[in-house]
């Protein structure tokens, strides 16, 4: 056994933190997901959720800004972009829920800076140490009693930060098998390691232990899975991915985050066709993965919820795009929901050098998450006003 052999193990895909896994009992289980998507680039929420009639967008959007034709209705002089179109029968069965404003003080214009505070619960002075919601996740309970804790399936880990608990990062199904193997390897070979003086090393191969029990959970399911019809959603990167989702929890895969992403939301110029085409994946992949999950019987236990690193500024640039802004709306879907229009949409006429002032403060919706959705009252979150969204989620 050697530092080659054990490295070559650990590339293959697998999150080894570098602490013993953390057995904590802070709630009881929910049997609830969540199911994260990352619009990677910092969506122009100003063109998703439209004024469609207040003048003054027409005023500061005079070539990108959308036309009545160009979006459908959704009350209170809003409207959502038409490629968003597979949404409206989640919006009107109640099942999606649009947050207006949201956003954190001393906004961070950086890409990488931005979306490492959203996805640790920071603001714009500091980042938190681990993801958002790794800790009280791990506190549901151990690795034994889940399949992992979380799965990215993007292959991007910074929102599931941590020093214990079981997250996993995967580009495909047949990882897992690979995986299983890899792990399989270093557990036959523990007693060339377990005398190394290299600490750092003695404890990855711990971990590396403790997680192979679950590796093979899950690619004993993936076995399975694949014995049956799989689930396919007719929308880009974003479609392949949710589609692995559904079939992932039809799997019967026991974790209770799920994370996607889909690129190219950065649209400096020329954004009027590539966030058309973007938001016509988005809706797509959504409404699709909504109609598995349905179809399924898991729907009702499982919250999606996108989320991205700020928002695009108000006024449009000279190149037919947008730049990096501050506030954007965000969606959380749900059969358990109680979904509408939720919060207060930036008043275009208190603009501050081009910029709407968020209404909302991220960070109070992920206490709903943890609070309302998995049951975790006491969370870091819970001092965040909720007022304006309490009651989104069914108890």
């Amino acid at each position: 056994m050697n530092r080659r052999t054990l490295l070559n193990a650990l590339v293959a895909g697998l999150a080894i933190p570098l602490a013993p896994i953390r057995l904590a009992h802070a709630a009881q289980r929910s049997g609830r997901r969540l199911i994260l998507v990352e619009l990677s680039g910092a969506n122009d929420g100003l063109n998703t959720v439209v004024p469609i009639k207040d003048e003054r967008y027409r005023e500061i959007r005079p070539n990108i800004g959308l036309k009545g034709h160009e979006v459908f209705d959704i009350g209170n002089g809003l409207a959502l972009h038409e490629s968003l179109k597979p949404l409206d029968a989640a919006l009107q069965a109640g099942d999606l829920a649009i947050i207006h404003g949201l956003g954190y003080p001393g906004q961070n214009r950086s890409h990488f800076k931005s979306i490492a505070l959203w996805e640790t619960g920071g603001d714009g002075n500091r980042a938190g140490k681990t993801g958002w919601l790794t800790e009280d996740i791990e506190g549901m309970g151990s690795a034994n009693e889940f399949d992992a804790h979380g799965i990215s399936l993007d292959g991007g880990m910074g929102v599931f930060t941590s020093s214990s608990g079981v997250w996993l990062s995967m580009t495909s199904l047949s990882q897992f098998t690979s995986l299983s193997d890899a792990t399989s390897r270093v557990a036959s070979n523990s007693s060339g390691v377990s005398s190394l003086s290299n600490q750092a090393l003695s404890m990855i191969l711990d971990r590396g232990q403790a997680l192979n029990t679950a590796i093979t959970r899950i690619s004993d399911k993936i076995v399975v899975m694949n014995n049956h019809t799989e689930f396919r959603i007719n929308a880009g990167e974003l479609g392949r991915q949710a589609a692995m989702a559904a079939n992932l929890v039809q799997a019967g895969i026991d974790a209770p985050v799920l994370k996607l992403k889909i690129d190219g939301f950065d649209t400096h110029e020329n954004q009027y066709w590539s966030h058309k085409n973007l938001l016509r994946d988005l809706g797509n992949a959504l409404a699709g993965l909504r109609t598995m999950l349905i179809s399924s019987g898991h729907w009702e236990d499982t919250l999606v919820m996108t989320y991205s690193e700020f928002g695009r500024r108000a006024v449009e640039n000279h190149s037919g795009g947008t730049d990096h802004g501050t506030a954007a709306p965000h969606f959380l879907m749900s059969g358990a929901l109680e979904g509408g229009i939720w919060g207060a949409h930036p008043d275009l006429g208190t603009l501050q050098e081009g910029d709407m002032q968020f209404t909302m403060d991220y960070r109070s919706v992920y206490h709903l998450v943890l609070a309302n959705w998995f049951g975790l009252e006491h969370n870091r979150f819970q001092d965040f006003d909720k007022s304006a969204i309490e009651g989104l989620l069914m108890s």
